[in-house]
């Protein structure tokens, strides 16, 4: 152990004032978060229990944490800071935040927490590979908690994990595709781009996309790995529909709907080819309000980084109760895009990436 006038009418004004470009509402405090637990801890192949997660009010005292992400390239992970951001703030401790600048980056990522860890009560990791940090994380965990948060990792040093199943993030939107197109009806054809091969998240949500696939007249017939950055994912689409000008679908990361928005649009052929996220950020969402993208899983990214901030308070003062908990999966689509719960999958538009909390 470690040193010791109502609803709808707001979320109606929050999304007004998210698509003009104002922000939105900040996510209020809560006594407590309705979140999935999992016990025993870091086994997703176990079904979770529904807890009340209670965050801690005020931190003991104001311990220094800092957060590595994977990069700030999206507005998901500028989502997750704004979170990790806010509940540094009203808890009272201090954040240092680094990021890698990409998934290629595994060396320039374990090099930035060794630094950043020295002089940290707390570190809290996004990472770029599965088992990549490993040995390094070994080492930081025995001076202080390493959490970690949203992309998968190897459990190996791990105090506590902030996430959700992206085996199941994968199986919603593929799920979602297989009830549009059950077993039996006319084939489509799928452009799949899964990400990058050695992220901690893709080879889950490569799993459960296949797998829901399974069920239905969907037929990949292209797959192409790469960076979540959108002009990686423009060079990727634009290479199958060169090959393959006759997909029906593109499905990919957020960043692989906005490139293949662009694309479709600027071809003309935004009408012949129809584009799902295979998670949620603020491109996903005008585009399922323009009728552009189909649908998205959210994982509340925002939710996800108050929650690793808390859980890293609590791993310091050695009041850790759940090693693993994250917010449950949900499809948005243009049915329920408007309902959205803004606050818990979104930064506000006003909000822009924050290295430092003091």
């Amino acid at each position: 152990m470690y040193v010791s006038a109502g609803r709808q009418c707001l979320r109606l004004l929050a999304t007004a004032l998210l698509a003009c470009g104002l922000g939105h509402f900040a996510l209020a405090a809560e006594t407590s978060w309705k979140l999935n637990a999992w016990d025993p801890p870091f086994d997703y192949t176990r079904t979770p229990t529904t807890i009340d997660y209670q965050p801690v009010a005020r931190a003991a005292k104001p311990w220094r944490i800092c957060a590595s992400y994977p990069h700030l390239k999206d507005s998901y992970w500028v989502s997750v800071n704004y979170g990790m951001v806010e509940q540094a703030r009203s808890s009272g401790v201090k954040l240092t935040v680094v990021e890698a600048g990409g998934y290629p980056n595994l060396d320039r990522q374990i090099e930035q927490i060794r630094t950043c860890s020295a002089n940290a009560d707390a570190l809290i990791v996004g990472t770029v590979s599965y088992e990549g940090l490993t040995p390094t994380i070994r080492e930081i965990a025995e001076r202080i908690p390493v959490i970690a948060a949203i992309n998968d990792i190897d459990d190996a040093g791990i105090s506590a994990k902030t996430g959700v199943s992206w085996e199941e993030m994968g199986q919603s939107i593929g799920a979602y595709l297989a009830r549009m197109h059950p077993a039996g009806t006319m084939p489509v054809s799928v452009a799949w781009f899964p990400g990058p091969k050695d992220a901690g998240w893709v080879k889950f949500i490569e799993t459960g996309f296949r797998r829901a696939l399974e069920q239905s007249s969907a037929e990949i017939s292209a797959v192409k790995w790469g960076d979540t950055g959108v002009e990686i994912q423009l060079l990727l689409i634009e290479e199958v529909l060169e090959t393959q000008p006759d997909i029906d679908y593109i499905v990919g990361s957020a960043p692989t709907a906005d490139a293949a928005v662009s694309i479709l649009r600027a071809q003309g052929r935004a009408n012949h080819v129809q584009v799902l996220a295979d998670y949620f950020t603020h491109g996903t969402f005008r585009e399922i309000n323009r009728g552009k993208v189909v649908a998205a899983p959210t994982d509340s990214p925002p939710l996800q980084g108050r929650i690793a901030i808390d859980q890293a308070i609590r791993a310091i003062e050695g009041t850790l109760r759940y090693r693993h908990v994250g917010p449950p999966v949900a499809i948005v689509d243009r049915g329920n895009v408007q309902s959205l719960d803004l606050e818990r999958s979104l930064a506000p538009a006003w909000f822009k990436p924050t290295f430092e909390v003091q």
